[in-house]
């Protein structure tokens, strides 16, 4: 079996990993934030609180908002770090061993794990639509995708042929891959909350 040849520098990969990065850790820390000005002032009137369906006031105080025992936005300012880093590292020439893609890509998917779980305790349990959540699952779902298909395609984590021909179609269509993720959250949220009604 011939060793994979793996791109060296994804550069378009590396872009993406750095504005996603850069989008969720900004989300994070807005999240941060708000979290400090709750703990100061329990009843404060957070700017994201727009309405009793979308807020991030119930996410905040919610156990689900601190599931290790802190307020998860800080896993956030620590974890976005990580693709800005890995995108700014392979612009600037570094190339990294399989192990790496594989763990930065299993990281990924320990991320998008999280996600779907916080998606589906926002909207079956709380009942309610974080922003700044919202925009942290809408960063996270892409570059999961993104990663695991460039991971694929290039043989990093063994796939047959077959898999690795998918893994390079959805690297060309990965934006509609995505508007197709967030279409079904959109759908789910829609029959559990009707959100029509609050617009």
């Amino acid at each position: 079996m011939s060793t994979p040849v793996i791109d060296a520098r994804p550069r378009g990969l590396a872009i993406f990993l750095i504005v996603a990065g850069v989008i969720g850790w900004i989300a994070a820390f807005a999240l941060t934030l708000d979290k400090f000005q709750l703990l100061q002032d329990p009843n404060a009137q957070l700017g994201c609180n727009l309405s009793i369906l979308v807020q991030c006031g119930v996410n905040l105080n919610s156990w689900q908002g601190a599931i290790l025992g802190f307020p998860n936005p800080i896993i956030g300012l620590a974890a976005w770090i990580a693709p800005i880093a890995v995108g700014v590292a392979v612009l600037a020439g570094a190339q990294f061993a399989r192990w790496f893609w594989i763990a930065f890509n299993i990281g990924f998917l320990g991320a998008l794990g999280f996600v779907i779980w916080l998606i589906s305790q926002s909207i079956f349990v709380l009942g309610t639509l974080c922003p700044w959540c919202m925009v942290t699952w809408s960063v996270t779902i892409p570059s999961f995708i993104a990663v695991t298909a460039f991971t694929l395609r290039n043989g990093i984590i063994p796939a047959s042929p077959a898999v690795r021909r998918v893994a390079g179609v959805v690297s060309s269509w990965i934006v509609v891959v995505t508007l197709g993720c967030y279409l079904v959250v959109a759908v789910i949220a829609q029959l559990r909350l009707d959100v029509l009604s609050y617009l």
